[in-house]
């Protein structure tokens, strides 16, 4: 039952997984997915677990395999004798059910905490998407607030008024119409200048696009390193081990590199005896 849950609670995480790392995900919509997401744990906490038992039970009837009664005692494996004073159901709900579930919950909560769903949440108002429809002002001026080191006080009250002549401004230049993302939206910004009238929007938008990428790549350097440093190769210097993680987290722009350049690159790096 407990790997039963388990697997039950990685398919809903799984879809959030899937979805986060789309490339052509919205902001608002990742942010209602992980809203989603914690909603349905939360609710199969409360009711999932009679559900969860009636398929239980059903592949154990199928394969023969023996059903605990729920409302016996609970008999602990480790010491028979020992009196529990609590049934199966009890334990399987409280000590297995329920306890993925929180881990499962409380995992989520501190990935997605109120600060960084707020975040998320400015960050979606600079989206071009349908004419620029979830542009919000007050989103973000908070969203500047968020960044004390990147605007200064004056500059926050500078800010509300950019937006202002900002917003006006791209919603009467047909060059922004069906721009589909953040990212295109500072492209369009550089292409027509517009990054040197509202300096500020423009700041804003680098930090919501560096956001991502920075936690992306923190998050993807680690899981390299597992496979970089393995038990085998557990004595690597720093130096060594930077550049091979490097080669293994852009993978993708080193193939690009042929191996005849990678030869003369390093036939070039110094006279050697034969040619490589």
């Amino acid at each position: 039952m407990h790997c039963k849950t388990l697997h039950k609670t990685r398919c809903a995480a799984n879809t959030l997984s899937q979805a986060l790392q789309r490339k052509d995900q919205d902001i608002m919509n990742a942010v209602e997915l992980v809203r989603s997401t914690k909603k349905a744990l939360e609710n199969y906490r409360l009711e999932g677990f009679d559900s969860l038992l009636k398929d239980v039970t059903s592949f154990c009837d199928k394969y023969e395999i023996e059903v605990v009664n729920m409302e016996d005692e609970y008999v602990d494996p480790k010491n028979r004798r020992r009196k529990t004073n609590i049934t199966n159901r009890h334990h399987y709900v409280v000590n297995n059910f329920n306890t993925v579930l929180d881990m499962q919950i409380q995992e989520l909560g501190n990935r997605f905490n109120e600060v960084t769903t707020d975040l998320l949440t400015f960050m979606s108002s600079l989206s071009p998407c349908r004419d620029f429809r979830a542009f919000h002002k007050l989103n973000l001026l908070k969203l500047a607030e968020m960044y004390p080191y990147d605007f200064s006080f004056d500059e926050r009250d500078k800010l509300m008024f950019e937006l202002g002549h900002y917003i006006a401004n791209v919603k009467e230049d047909s060059r922004f119409d069906n721009l589909k993302g953040v990212s295109d939206l500072a492209k369009m910004m550089v292409e027509t200048r517009k990054h040197n009238d509202y300096p500020l929007v423009y700041r804003l938008i680098k930090l919501s696009l560096v956001l991502p990428v920075a936690t992306a790549s923190v998050e993807r350097s680690f899981s390299s390193m597992k496979h970089v440093k393995t038990e085998l190769r557990n004595r690597m210097g720093d130096g060594y081990m930077n550049d091979s993680c490097i080669c293994y987290i852009e993978r993708e722009f080193l193939l690009q590199v042929s191996i005849e350049d990678v030869m003369q690159r390093f036939q070039k790096m110094k006279t050697r005896k034969e040619q490589l």
